[in-house]
């Protein structure tokens, strides 16, 4: 399994321009993530686990991948929407699943380009597929082409994260900017301790 990579010289500088976070970074420690740099299966993960529970998620993946090995984009054209569905999932993500397959194998998107492009290009071509939006395409940023400066709007856990170590009752988007510039250029490594932050508070 490979994790996403970081080292002593990120947490340090996030350490030095904030005090609550570096507290939290010490009392925490080191975070393994799982990444998977195989970009097309990645996207496909995305698609399957978006708005359902990581249990029922992880359910209908494994369903997907053990009917269909390899998992490529040629071997899901190739399969129906009805037979996609029937793995647990909506037909419009079974569409949506379909069609992100049927843009790469036409070579309308180029999923290894990517790791070329600026975050801003990646996010904009991907957007361009239906069912895939900005969190999706950043959580692929950081989950699959390893970035360092992704620090997602869009993802309520962090904005969790962030409530619960700063005490906000409320993140707008000009105080979550604030913390945006304050982390970066090391956004991601940020967001994984928020992440664990707000796991915590449920637990």
């Amino acid at each position: 399994m490979q994790y996403f990579l970081y080292t002593d010289a990120e947490t340090d500088y996030l350490k030095k321009k904030d005090k609550r976070l570096a507290a939290a970074i010490e009392r925490i420690g080191p975070i393994q993530r799982s990444v998977n740099p195989d970009l097309f299966t990645a996207l496909i993960s995305s698609i399957v686990s978006q708005q359902i529970s990581s249990k029922a998620g992880e359910t209908v993946w494994n369903r997907m991948c053990s009917a269909i090995t390899p998992l490529t984009p040629q071997a899901l054209s190739a399969t129906s929407e009805e037979t996609i569905q029937s793995f647990g999932m909506s037909f419009r993500k079974a569409r949506y699943i379909q069609c992100a397959a049927r843009a790469v194998c036409n070579g309308d998107i180029d999923l290894d380009s990517l790791r070329q492009k600026t975050d801003d290009e990646v996010c904009r071509i991907l957007s361009s597929l239906p069912g895939i939006g900005t969190w999706t395409a950043e959580m692929l940023m950081l989950f699959s082409m390893n970035r360092k400066n992704i620090f997602s709007y869009n993802d309520l856990a962090i904005h969790r994260g962030l409530r619960i170590l700063y005490g906000h009752k409320k993140i707008d988007k000009a105080l979550f900017e604030k913390y945006r510039r304050r982390y970066s250029p090391y956004g991601s490594i940020a967001s994984l301790y928020l992440w664990h932050i707000a796991g915590e508070a449920k637990t």
